[in-house]
Protein backbone atom coordinates (compact mmCIF):
# COMPACT_ATOMS: atom_id res chain seq x y z
CA UNK A 1 0.00 0.00 0.00
CA UNK A 2 2.80 2.40 0.90
CA UNK A 3 4.61 1.59 -2.35
CA UNK A 4 1.47 2.33 -4.37
CA UNK A 5 0.93 5.66 -2.62
CA UNK A 6 4.61 6.56 -3.07
CA UNK A 7 4.47 5.72 -6.78
CA UNK A 8 1.33 7.84 -7.18
CA UNK A 9 3.11 10.76 -5.52
CA UNK A 10 6.21 10.38 -7.72
CA UNK A 11 4.00 10.33 -10.82
CA UNK A 12 2.13 13.45 -9.69
CA UNK A 13 5.39 15.32 -9.12
CA UNK A 14 6.52 14.00 -12.49
CA UNK A 15 3.41 15.53 -14.07
CA UNK A 16 4.24 18.86 -12.43
CA UNK A 17 7.76 18.68 -13.85
CA UNK A 18 6.43 17.65 -17.26
CA UNK A 19 4.22 20.72 -17.51
CA UNK A 20 6.84 23.00 -15.97
CA UNK A 21 9.41 21.78 -18.49
CA UNK A 22 7.06 22.47 -21.38
CA UNK A 23 7.19 26.03 -20.06
CA UNK A 24 10.80 26.79 -19.25
CA UNK A 25 12.57 24.29 -21.50
CA UNK A 26 10.44 25.54 -24.37
CA UNK A 27 11.73 29.00 -23.55
CA UNK A 28 15.29 27.78 -23.04
CA UNK A 29 15.36 26.31 -26.54
CA UNK A 30 15.26 29.81 -28.03
CA UNK A 31 16.82 32.08 -25.40
CA UNK A 32 20.26 31.89 -27.04
CA UNK A 33 19.05 33.11 -30.46
CA UNK A 34 16.62 35.51 -28.75
CA UNK A 35 19.45 37.16 -26.81
CA UNK A 36 21.47 37.31 -30.02
CA UNK A 37 18.54 38.95 -31.83
CA UNK A 38 18.29 41.53 -29.03
CA UNK A 39 21.99 42.38 -29.43
CA UNK A 40 23.85 40.15 -26.96
CA UNK A 41 27.31 38.78 -27.78
CA UNK A 42 28.55 35.19 -27.40
CA UNK A 43 30.36 36.17 -24.19
CA UNK A 44 27.15 37.72 -22.84
CA UNK A 45 25.15 34.60 -23.68
CA UNK A 46 27.69 32.40 -21.89
CA UNK A 47 27.76 34.71 -18.88
CA UNK A 48 23.97 34.95 -18.64
CA UNK A 49 23.58 31.16 -18.84
CA UNK A 50 26.32 30.64 -16.28
CA UNK A 51 25.12 33.42 -13.98
CA UNK A 52 21.61 31.98 -13.95
CA UNK A 53 22.96 28.60 -12.92
CA UNK A 54 25.36 30.14 -10.38
CA UNK A 55 22.71 32.24 -8.65
CA UNK A 56 20.18 29.43 -8.80
CA UNK A 57 22.54 26.84 -7.35
CA UNK A 58 23.90 29.23 -4.71
CA UNK A 59 20.38 29.94 -3.47
CA UNK A 60 19.78 26.20 -3.18
CA UNK A 61 22.43 26.20 -0.45
CA UNK A 62 20.20 28.50 1.60
CA UNK A 63 16.92 26.81 0.74
CA UNK A 64 18.41 23.37 1.44
CA UNK A 65 19.50 24.31 4.95
CA UNK A 66 16.13 26.01 5.55
CA UNK A 67 14.36 22.82 4.48
CA UNK A 68 16.28 20.78 7.09
CA UNK A 69 15.55 23.29 9.83
CA UNK A 70 11.86 23.84 9.15
CA UNK A 71 10.80 20.55 7.51
CA UNK A 72 8.38 22.82 5.59
CA UNK A 73 8.64 21.09 2.23
CA UNK A 74 5.58 22.45 0.48
CA UNK A 75 5.90 26.21 1.08
CA UNK A 76 9.24 26.64 -0.78
CA UNK A 77 8.14 24.15 -3.43
CA UNK A 78 4.94 26.03 -4.28
CA UNK A 79 6.55 29.48 -4.00
CA UNK A 80 9.52 28.44 -6.12
CA UNK A 81 7.42 26.95 -8.89
CA UNK A 82 5.30 30.12 -8.99
CA UNK A 83 8.33 32.38 -9.52
CA UNK A 84 9.98 29.86 -11.85
CA UNK A 85 6.97 29.64 -14.15
CA UNK A 86 5.81 33.27 -14.06
CA UNK A 87 9.13 34.57 -15.42
CA UNK A 88 8.83 32.70 -18.74
CA UNK A 89 5.78 34.35 -20.38
CA UNK A 90 7.16 37.74 -19.33
CA UNK A 91 10.04 37.21 -21.77
CA UNK A 92 7.54 38.09 -24.50
CA UNK A 93 7.60 41.67 -23.16
CA UNK A 94 11.40 42.07 -23.03
CA UNK A 95 12.60 44.72 -25.46
CA UNK A 96 16.28 44.61 -24.47
CA UNK A 97 18.64 41.71 -23.95
CA UNK A 98 19.41 42.93 -20.42
CA UNK A 99 15.73 42.61 -19.45
CA UNK A 100 15.51 39.17 -21.01
CA UNK A 101 18.67 38.16 -19.13
CA UNK A 102 17.17 39.35 -15.82
CA UNK A 103 14.03 37.28 -16.44
CA UNK A 104 16.13 34.23 -17.30
CA UNK A 105 17.97 34.61 -14.00
CA UNK A 106 14.65 35.10 -12.15
CA UNK A 107 13.39 31.84 -13.64
CA UNK A 108 16.50 30.06 -12.33
CA UNK A 109 15.97 31.74 -8.93
CA UNK A 110 12.50 30.24 -8.63
CA UNK A 111 13.89 26.83 -9.48
CA UNK A 112 16.51 27.26 -6.76
CA UNK A 113 13.88 28.01 -4.13
CA UNK A 114 11.86 24.87 -4.79
CA UNK A 115 14.38 22.24 -5.87
CA UNK A 116 15.95 21.06 -2.55
CA UNK A 117 12.57 20.68 -0.84
CA UNK A 118 11.09 18.86 -3.83
CA UNK A 119 14.09 16.54 -4.10
CA UNK A 120 13.92 15.68 -0.40
CA UNK A 121 10.25 14.78 -0.88
CA UNK A 122 11.20 12.59 -3.84
CA UNK A 123 14.00 10.95 -1.85
CA UNK A 124 11.47 9.93 0.82
CA UNK A 125 8.98 8.59 -1.73
CA UNK A 126 11.59 6.66 -3.73
CA UNK A 127 13.30 4.94 -0.77
CA UNK A 128 11.28 1.73 -1.16
CA UNK A 129 10.73 2.05 -4.94
CA UNK A 130 14.45 2.20 -5.74
CA UNK A 131 15.99 5.65 -5.92
CA UNK A 132 17.53 5.24 -9.33
CA UNK A 133 14.24 4.06 -10.80
CA UNK A 134 12.14 6.64 -8.92
CA UNK A 135 14.32 9.61 -9.83
CA UNK A 136 14.72 8.19 -13.34
CA UNK A 137 10.93 7.99 -13.78
CA UNK A 138 10.56 11.56 -12.54
CA UNK A 139 13.28 12.72 -14.92
CA UNK A 140 11.75 10.82 -17.86
CA UNK A 141 8.40 12.56 -17.32
CA UNK A 142 10.27 15.82 -16.88
CA UNK A 143 11.92 15.36 -20.25
CA UNK A 144 8.70 14.49 -22.03
CA UNK A 145 7.76 18.05 -21.19
CA UNK A 146 11.21 19.26 -22.19
CA UNK A 147 10.68 17.61 -25.58
CA UNK A 148 7.16 19.00 -26.04
CA UNK A 149 8.10 22.57 -25.07
CA UNK A 150 10.57 23.18 -27.91
CA UNK A 151 8.09 21.62 -30.36
CA UNK A 152 5.43 24.11 -29.26
CA UNK A 153 7.89 26.97 -29.65
CA UNK A 154 9.11 25.67 -33.02
CA UNK A 155 5.51 25.52 -34.28
CA UNK A 156 4.90 29.07 -33.08
CA UNK A 157 8.06 30.31 -34.81
CA UNK A 158 7.22 28.46 -38.02
CA UNK A 159 3.76 30.02 -38.08
CA UNK A 160 4.50 33.57 -36.96
CA UNK A 161 8.28 34.04 -37.07
CA UNK A 162 8.07 35.87 -33.73
CA UNK A 163 9.80 34.74 -30.55
CA UNK A 164 7.34 36.73 -28.46
CA UNK A 165 4.41 34.54 -29.55
CA UNK A 166 6.29 31.41 -28.47
CA UNK A 167 6.99 32.84 -25.01
CA UNK A 168 3.37 33.98 -24.57
CA UNK A 169 1.96 30.53 -25.44
CA UNK A 170 3.99 29.01 -22.61
CA UNK A 171 1.70 30.67 -20.05
CA UNK A 172 -0.80 27.82 -20.62
CA UNK A 173 1.37 24.89 -19.42
CA UNK A 174 2.66 27.13 -16.61
CA UNK A 175 -0.86 27.45 -15.16
CA UNK A 176 -1.54 23.73 -15.61
CA UNK A 177 1.69 22.89 -13.76
CA UNK A 178 0.63 24.95 -10.75
CA UNK A 179 -2.73 23.14 -10.72
CA UNK A 180 -0.99 19.73 -10.74
CA UNK A 181 1.30 20.88 -7.94
CA UNK A 182 -1.66 21.71 -5.72
CA UNK A 183 -3.09 18.24 -6.45
CA UNK A 184 0.21 16.64 -5.37
CA UNK A 185 0.15 18.67 -2.14
CA UNK A 186 -3.37 17.49 -1.32
CA UNK A 187 -2.39 13.88 -2.06
CA UNK A 188 0.66 13.80 0.26
CA UNK A 189 0.88 16.77 2.64
CA UNK A 190 3.51 14.86 4.71
CA UNK A 191 5.75 13.03 2.21
CA UNK A 192 8.39 12.25 4.86
CA UNK A 193 6.06 9.50 6.09
CA UNK A 194 6.84 7.45 2.98
CA UNK A 195 10.34 6.64 4.26
CA UNK A 196 10.68 4.05 7.03
CA UNK A 197 12.38 5.25 10.19
CA UNK A 198 15.69 3.97 11.48
CA UNK A 199 17.53 4.22 8.16
CA UNK A 200 19.80 7.15 9.04
CA UNK A 201 23.50 6.97 8.27
CA UNK A 202 25.80 6.95 11.28
CA UNK A 203 26.45 10.50 12.43
CA UNK A 204 24.98 13.79 11.32
CA UNK A 205 27.88 15.15 9.24
CA UNK A 206 28.13 14.88 5.49
CA UNK A 207 30.63 12.06 4.85
CA UNK A 208 33.90 12.25 2.90
CA UNK A 209 32.33 10.26 0.06
CA UNK A 210 29.78 13.04 -0.40
CA UNK A 211 32.51 15.66 -0.87
CA UNK A 212 34.41 13.49 -3.34
CA UNK A 213 31.19 13.00 -5.23
CA UNK A 214 30.49 16.76 -5.24
CA UNK A 215 33.99 17.41 -6.61
CA UNK A 216 33.53 14.87 -9.41
CA UNK A 217 30.17 16.30 -10.37
CA UNK A 218 31.64 19.83 -10.25
CA UNK A 219 34.16 18.80 -12.90
CA UNK A 220 31.35 17.31 -14.93
CA UNK A 221 29.33 20.53 -14.66
CA UNK A 222 32.29 22.72 -15.64
CA UNK A 223 32.82 20.65 -18.77
CA UNK A 224 29.19 20.50 -19.84
CA UNK A 225 28.29 23.11 -22.46
CA UNK A 226 25.02 24.91 -21.80
CA UNK A 227 22.48 24.79 -24.64
CA UNK A 228 22.19 28.57 -25.20
CA UNK A 229 25.84 28.61 -26.34
CA UNK A 230 25.25 25.61 -28.62
CA UNK A 231 22.17 27.34 -30.08
CA UNK A 232 24.17 30.55 -30.51
CA UNK A 233 26.77 28.58 -32.47
CA UNK A 234 24.18 26.83 -34.65
CA UNK A 235 22.61 30.16 -35.58
CA UNK A 236 25.78 32.23 -36.01
CA UNK A 237 27.49 29.48 -38.07
CA UNK A 238 24.33 29.13 -40.21
CA UNK A 239 24.12 25.40 -39.40
CA UNK A 240 20.45 25.56 -38.39
CA UNK A 241 17.61 28.05 -38.76
CA UNK A 242 15.28 29.46 -36.12
CA UNK A 243 12.83 26.56 -36.43
CA UNK A 244 15.45 23.79 -36.57
CA UNK A 245 17.21 24.85 -33.35
CA UNK A 246 14.29 24.09 -30.98
CA UNK A 247 13.73 20.84 -32.91
CA UNK A 248 17.32 19.82 -32.17
CA UNK A 249 16.72 20.66 -28.53
CA UNK A 250 13.59 18.48 -28.59
CA UNK A 251 15.70 15.63 -29.98
CA UNK A 252 18.13 16.04 -27.08
CA UNK A 253 15.27 16.02 -24.57
CA UNK A 254 13.94 12.80 -26.09
CA UNK A 255 17.38 11.20 -25.66
CA UNK A 256 17.42 12.58 -22.10
CA UNK A 257 14.10 10.90 -21.22
CA UNK A 258 15.21 7.47 -22.48
CA UNK A 259 18.65 7.75 -20.87
CA UNK A 260 17.14 8.75 -17.51
CA UNK A 261 15.17 5.49 -17.28
CA UNK A 262 18.07 3.34 -18.47
CA UNK A 263 20.69 4.96 -16.24
CA UNK A 264 18.28 4.97 -13.28
CA UNK A 265 17.81 1.20 -13.49
CA UNK A 266 21.56 0.67 -13.95
CA UNK A 267 22.27 2.83 -10.91
CA UNK A 268 20.02 0.69 -8.69
CA UNK A 269 21.91 -2.40 -9.85
CA UNK A 270 25.50 -1.22 -10.15
CA UNK A 271 25.85 1.98 -8.13
CA UNK A 272 27.59 5.26 -8.66
CA UNK A 273 30.12 4.11 -11.27
CA UNK A 274 27.32 4.16 -13.86
CA UNK A 275 27.58 7.96 -13.91
CA UNK A 276 31.01 7.66 -15.52
CA UNK A 277 29.25 6.52 -18.71
CA UNK A 278 27.34 9.82 -18.68
CA UNK A 279 30.66 11.68 -18.56
CA UNK A 280 31.79 9.77 -21.66
CA UNK A 281 28.63 10.88 -23.52
CA UNK A 282 29.22 14.49 -22.47
CA UNK A 283 32.88 14.35 -23.54
CA UNK A 284 31.93 13.12 -27.00
CA UNK A 285 29.07 15.59 -27.50
CA UNK A 286 31.03 18.87 -27.48
CA UNK A 287 33.43 18.21 -30.41
CA UNK A 288 30.51 16.92 -32.46
CA UNK A 289 28.36 19.98 -31.72
CA UNK A 290 31.05 22.62 -32.33
CA UNK A 291 33.56 21.19 -34.80
CA UNK A 292 31.45 19.70 -37.59
CA UNK A 293 28.52 20.31 -39.87
CA UNK A 294 24.84 19.76 -39.31
CA UNK A 295 24.89 15.90 -39.23
CA UNK A 296 27.61 15.97 -36.56
CA UNK A 297 25.63 18.56 -34.62
CA UNK A 298 22.63 16.20 -34.62
CA UNK A 299 24.80 13.39 -33.25
CA UNK A 300 26.29 15.76 -30.71
CA UNK A 301 22.88 16.91 -29.47
CA UNK A 302 21.75 13.28 -29.08
CA UNK A 303 24.78 12.46 -26.91
CA UNK A 304 24.35 15.77 -25.07
CA UNK A 305 20.79 14.76 -24.19
CA UNK A 306 21.88 11.26 -23.09
CA UNK A 307 24.54 12.79 -20.81
CA UNK A 308 21.96 15.17 -19.34
CA UNK A 309 19.60 12.25 -18.67
CA UNK A 310 22.34 10.39 -16.82
CA UNK A 311 23.09 13.47 -14.73
CA UNK A 312 19.51 14.39 -13.91
CA UNK A 313 18.48 10.88 -12.85
CA UNK A 314 21.59 9.63 -11.03
CA UNK A 315 23.01 12.84 -9.51
CA UNK A 316 20.03 13.42 -7.21
CA UNK A 317 19.51 9.74 -6.44
CA UNK A 318 23.14 9.33 -5.35
CA UNK A 319 23.02 12.37 -3.05
CA UNK A 320 20.15 10.76 -1.12
CA UNK A 321 22.32 7.70 -0.49
CA UNK A 322 25.32 9.75 0.65
CA UNK A 323 23.62 11.88 3.32
CA UNK A 324 21.67 11.19 6.53
CA UNK A 325 17.91 11.80 6.09
CA UNK A 326 17.98 14.67 8.62
CA UNK A 327 20.72 16.41 6.59
CA UNK A 328 19.39 15.65 3.15
CA UNK A 329 18.08 19.15 2.41
CA UNK A 330 21.48 20.61 3.28
CA UNK A 331 23.19 17.93 1.19
CA UNK A 332 21.12 18.84 -1.85
CA UNK A 333 21.80 22.53 -1.24
CA UNK A 334 25.56 22.10 -0.82
CA UNK A 335 25.75 19.81 -3.82
CA UNK A 336 23.81 22.25 -5.98
CA UNK A 337 26.01 25.14 -4.88
CA UNK A 338 29.20 23.26 -5.85
CA UNK A 339 27.60 22.20 -9.11
CA UNK A 340 26.42 25.74 -9.91
CA UNK A 341 29.75 27.43 -9.19
CA UNK A 342 31.45 24.91 -11.46
CA UNK A 343 28.79 25.36 -14.15
CA UNK A 344 29.25 29.14 -14.08
CA UNK A 345 33.03 28.89 -14.34
CA UNK A 346 32.79 26.43 -17.21
CA UNK A 347 30.11 28.41 -19.06
CA UNK A 348 32.08 31.66 -18.77
CA UNK A 349 35.29 29.99 -19.93
CA UNK A 350 33.66 28.28 -22.89
CA UNK A 351 31.77 31.42 -23.86
CA UNK A 352 35.13 33.21 -24.00
CA UNK A 353 36.88 30.35 -25.82
CA UNK A 354 34.15 30.25 -28.47
CA UNK A 355 35.38 33.60 -29.77
CA UNK A 356 39.04 32.49 -29.60
CA UNK A 357 39.13 28.85 -30.68
CA UNK A 358 36.34 26.30 -30.89
CA UNK A 359 38.99 23.57 -30.79
CA UNK A 360 40.18 24.89 -27.41
CA UNK A 361 36.55 24.98 -26.22
CA UNK A 362 36.05 21.32 -27.17
CA UNK A 363 39.38 20.30 -25.63
CA UNK A 364 38.53 21.94 -22.30
CA UNK A 365 35.17 20.18 -22.20
CA UNK A 366 36.67 16.77 -22.97
CA UNK A 367 39.48 17.07 -20.40
CA UNK A 368 37.10 18.09 -17.60
CA UNK A 369 34.70 15.23 -18.36
CA UNK A 370 37.53 12.70 -18.37
CA UNK A 371 38.77 14.00 -15.01
CA UNK A 372 35.24 13.64 -13.64
CA UNK A 373 35.05 10.08 -14.93
CA UNK A 374 38.35 9.18 -13.25
CA UNK A 375 37.23 10.60 -9.90
CA UNK A 376 33.88 8.81 -10.07
CA UNK A 377 35.61 5.52 -10.80
CA UNK A 378 37.91 6.11 -7.80
CA UNK A 379 34.92 6.89 -5.58
CA UNK A 380 33.12 3.73 -6.67
CA UNK A 381 36.17 1.64 -5.68
CA UNK A 382 36.40 3.36 -2.29
CA UNK A 383 32.77 2.66 -1.47
CA UNK A 384 32.94 -0.99 -2.47
CA UNK A 385 30.24 -3.24 -3.95
CA UNK A 386 28.09 -3.33 -0.83
CA UNK A 387 27.84 0.40 -0.17
CA UNK A 388 24.83 0.96 -2.38
CA UNK A 389 22.82 -1.80 -0.70
CA UNK A 390 23.77 -0.74 2.84
CA UNK A 391 22.87 2.90 2.32
CA UNK A 392 19.98 2.70 -0.05
CA UNK A 393 21.88 4.82 -2.61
Amino acid sequence: MRDRAALRFVVLLGLVSLLADVTYEGARSITGPYLNLLGASAVAVGLVAGAGELIGHALRLVSGYATDRTRAYWLPTIAGYTVNLAAVPLLALAGRWEIAAALMILERTGKAIRTPARDVMLSHATRTLGRGWGFGLHEAMDQIGALAGPLVVAAALARTGRYQVGFALLAIPALLALGALLAAWRTAPHPERFEPRGLSLAGRDLPRAFWLYAAACGLMAAGFVDFPLIAFHLRSAALAGNTAIPLLYALAMGADAVAALVFGRLFDRHGIQVLAAGAVCAAASTPLAFLGGFPMAVAGMTLWGAALGAQESILRAAVAGLAPPERRGAAYGVFSFCFGVSWFAGSAAMGYLYGVSRIALAALSVVLQLLAMALLTHLAKLRGPGARRRRGG
